[in-house]
């Protein structure tokens, strides 16, 4: 089945963060530290984007939504702390039983699908990384916004299995990454922003391993940005990975940010 709203481009006014422009994110993993009350955004696609999760939550709900046995507490956990955050967040309105987002939809809070829950509450979407047999392993997730992967593909894997189709992420940054893991601390979670050049600006696009991110036709059209943070939860002590999708055409990006940007392909392609 597909639906117009996986066809129409849902795009933001401006790029929030720009990674190539700011020193701190150009040594991998570019991690910094993440400021109270900041780990949740709505931003000017909130509404269109949110159509798009409830359609996918609806229709398509076995490719966004997989979750391992044993990991009900983590993600019921984290529903509770996604509750509290967005209680905080201009444009919602909490109650015990409902939750009326700032497009004027409302939800009720399912404690039974926390992760169908999670997907129709906030643009991010939320991986859960637990500690299993001395490795860090994605254990649950909703993403509905894949940039060329496939949560079949990924779930139950440790990190390093996770990441092996990236080229950079080598042996180095792969005990980098797991040290990073293992010192994350509940209430100084950690944040990072990468940059991809797509042609397609399409939020839902997963591709098995085999089948990589198509390369663009030129200068990318479109400039899809994702906002990464890490952040433990208290009781269960897993780590939650989530991602905020931000697409903009590249006609977007101010003029500073379109010349860093062109200088910073230009390099990766000489």
């Amino acid at each position: 089945m597909t639906d117009p709203l996986l066809l129409q481009p849902i795009l933001q006014r401006r790029l929030t963060h720009a990674p190539w422009v700011d020193p701190r994110f150009r040594r991998l993993p570019g991690i910094q530290p993440l400021r109270p009350g900041t780990w949740l955004e709505v931003d000017d696609a909130y509404a269109a984007q949110m159509a798009l999760r409830d359609w996918l939550l609806d229709h398509r709900r076995d490719a966004v939504v997989a979750d391992l046995p044993g990991a009900e507490p983590a993600t019921q956990e984290l529903l509770k702390h996604v509750l509290d955050g967005v209680s905080a967040l201009p444009g919602f309105d909490v109650r015990p039983y409902r939750v009326r987002r700032p497009d004027g939809v409302e939800i009720a809070p399912d404690e039974a699908d926390p992760l169908g829950t999670l997907g129709r509450l906030v643009q991010e979407d939320f991986c859960v990384i637990e500690r299993r047999q001395g490795a860090h392993v994605l254990t649950a997730a909703v993403l509905c916004f894949p940039a060329s992967w496939t949560l079949a593909e990924k779930m139950g894997r440790p990190l390093d299995a996770i990441h092996a189709p990236v080229p950079a992420y080598d042996a180095g940054l792969a005990r980098r990454v797991n040290r990073l893991f293992d010192a994350i601390r509940v209430g100084q979670g950690l944040w990072r922003v990468n940059v991809l050049g797509y042609d397609d600006p399409a939020l839902f696009q997963p591709r098995p391993e085999g089948a990589p991110r198509p390369a663009p036709c030129g200068t990318p059209a479109f400039v899809r940005s994702e906002r990464q943070c890490l952040v433990r939860l208290p009781d269960t002590q897993a780590v939650v990975f989530s991602i905020h999708t931000t697409v903009v055409a590249r006609t977007a990006l101010a003029a500073a940010e379109a010349a860093a940007l062109a200088e910073m392909e230009g390099a990766e392609g000489a």
